[in-house]
């Protein structure tokens, strides 16, 4: 932009002089001589005031010395330029005494000034796209550092989960024990591998939540309906990873806990074009409260502020809670 915008100006300043010869014969190696000189000692104040004056001034806020420390190489700077102009157009001049007259140093000034300002505001809106450029950089680093706070968050929870459960099957010497070391083996890896990751294919987040499930099928009643449907190729669909078991995990601690022979649990998701819709339906034991409970209200905190950070205005989360049954559904608009 630098580059174009003083080529501009010396090129308007050659057409200037070109129009004003009145005829005369015209030297444009003499005219080049001229448009340089006046180029150089027109870049020499801007940049002056581009890479010295303005970040001092930006540096201390004090306008008063800005103005001084500006000024006086300014003045000092046009006085020279003029006397270097009636020196290199003596004689060839277009038009008779005008570069002896008062009317051309405040005419140079004037135009000098002018650069000078322009090329200041470069410098403002320069300043301005680098402080925005860093303060995105900034925000980016710190979402980023707030996302892995909230995904790490998960694991502790998670673990404390499966571990009643292994606690358990171990207890009751059940048989399935090492099927459990196993699944959880598998989940483990797509926790600390795969979740590092900014999106994952969704068929890898659903292999995970059905290992999820399989996993709590071990301490339940095999009477139980626990329904997973799916519609759509989840493979060619990205998503965020971990975000959706938060809802499957409430589902099976506040929806089946107890083994009751009337508790049910149906998990949807539908994957259409860049749309993908999940569902979770459960049975509610009688008395309980999902998300009023400090330990599921903030894994749906969690998953809340995950959402924000990772879909703004791209999700909408509905939640039906219902004296027998709780309902969620995550509508997520995917890139």
């Amino acid at each position: 932009m630098h580059l174009s915008f003083w080529w501009v100006y010396l090129s308007f300043f050659l057409y200037q002089v070109s129009q004003f010869r009145q005829g005369r014969d015209y030297d444009w190696g003499q005219a080049l001589v001229h448009g340089g000189s006046q180029l150089a000692f027109t870049m020499l104040i801007a940049y002056l005031n581009y890479f010295i004056f303005l970040p001092r001034w930006l540096a201390h806020k004090n306008f008063s010395r800005y103005l001084l420390e500006f000024l006086i190489p300014f003045i000092f700077l046009i006085t020279v330029r003029v006397h270097v102009q009636r020196y290199l157009v003596d004689g060839y001049t277009y038009r008779e005494g005008f570069f002896y007259s008062p009317f051309f140093t405040v005419q140079v000034a004037a135009v000098t000034l002018f650069i000078v300002i322009f090329v200041g505001m470069l410098r403002f809106a320069k300043d301005w796209f680098e402080l925005d450029a860093k303060k995105k950089e900034v925000e980016n680093e710190k979402l980023t550092a707030e996302l892995n706070f909230l995904k790490a968050q998960i694991n502790p929870h998670f673990l404390f989960n499966t571990l009643n459960n292994l606690y358990y099957l171990a207890y009751t010497q059940s048989p399935n024990t090492t099927e459990v070391i196993e699944k959880l083996s598998q989940m483990m890896r797509y926790m600390i591998y795969d979740s590092n990751h900014e999106k994952v294919p969704l068929s890898k987040e659903i292999a995970y939540m059905e290992n999820y499930i399989s996993l709590e099928r071990l301490r339940l009643n095999d009477e139980i309906p626990i329904n997973f449907k799916i519609e759509g190729n989840p493979q060619e669909v990205l998503v965020v990873p971990l975000i959706f078991i938060t809802f499957l995990e409430n589902a099976f601690k506040h929806g089946v806990s107890n083994n009751n022979p009337n508790a049910w649990i149906n998990i949807f998701i539908q994957i259409n074009c860049r749309q993908c819709v999940y569902r979770v339906e459960n049975s509610k034991l009688s008395n309980t409260q999902l998300v009023t409970g400090n330990k599921s209200g903030i894994g749906l905190q969690n998953l809340k502020r995950r959402l924000e950070l990772s879909y703004p205005n791209q999700y909408k989360l509905q939640i039906n809670d219902q004296p027998d049954r709780y309902e969620v559904a995550l509508n997520l608009t995917l890139a």
